[in-house]
């Protein structure tokens, strides 16, 4: 264990190392200030790094990860991060990122108790009480399990167009696009689930806001 935590400050050096090499000036450029294009909202899973997905370098993707890339509307922590990325940072997309195999979304199926984690997931069995229709008429268990991770990612770009954080934006004229994303951990590639949504028409008149 210990052997682990020191190889862990060695590949630092290292990493410094190479990336002083391919630029001398790399650190320094990154000290000046961030002004990432994108905020990435997915999964804590370890398999599921934001960055290397997508081959961007440090600098350019605003990150907030939670179990099974959750959007609740009580989530301080989410919103402060929403919030930054918006009204700070001036973000231009928002991905929300989800992948197959996913451990809270595969809980969500069953009544199996894990712990304080239960709360958490009750959240991803209200996406399985919206969809159950469509769910319950999938036979093949991967089938159905797959098809309520892309459900998921769906009512999680839903609920991140409802906040007034986006919707505020919206009005004022920001550019902002919300999109969602599906990883596949078995292959490495990326599926567009084609949901976009860029302006408060996208939503239905009842979570629509007044400012």
């Amino acid at each position: 264990m210990e052997n682990f935590y020191k190889q862990l400050l060695e590949k630092n050096k290292d990493w410094v190392a190479k990336k002083l090499d391919e630029n001398p000036e790399f650190f320094d450029n990154l000290a000046q200030g961030q002004k990432p294009p994108l905020l990435w909202i997915g999964c804590s899973d370890s398999r599921v790094p934001a960055n290397e997905i997508i081959g961007a370098p440090p600098g350019e993707v605003f990150v907030h990860r939670n179990i099974a890339n959750m959007v609740i509307h009580t989530d301080m922590s989410m919103l402060s991060v929403l919030d930054y990325a918006v009204n700070a940072l001036k973000v231009k997309h928002i991905i929300v990122c989800g992948h197959y195999g996913c451990g809270g979304v595969k809980a969500a199926l069953t009544n199996d108790s894990i712990g304080i984690i239960d709360n958490w997931i009750r959240h991803i069995k209200d996406v399985y009480r919206f969809h159950h229709k469509e769910l319950d008429l999938m036979k093949d268990e991967t089938e159905r399990f797959n098809r309520f991770v892309e459900l998921n990612i769906v009512e999680q770009v839903y609920d991140l167009a409802k906040t007034s954080i986006v919707q505020k934006a919206w009005e004022s004229g920001q550019e902002l696009m919300i999109h969602g994303w599906v990883y596949g951990v078995h292959n490495g590639l990326v599926k567009d689930l084609n949901l976009t949504m860029k302006d408060n028409n996208s939503l239905a008149e009842v979570y629509q806001l007044d400012f």
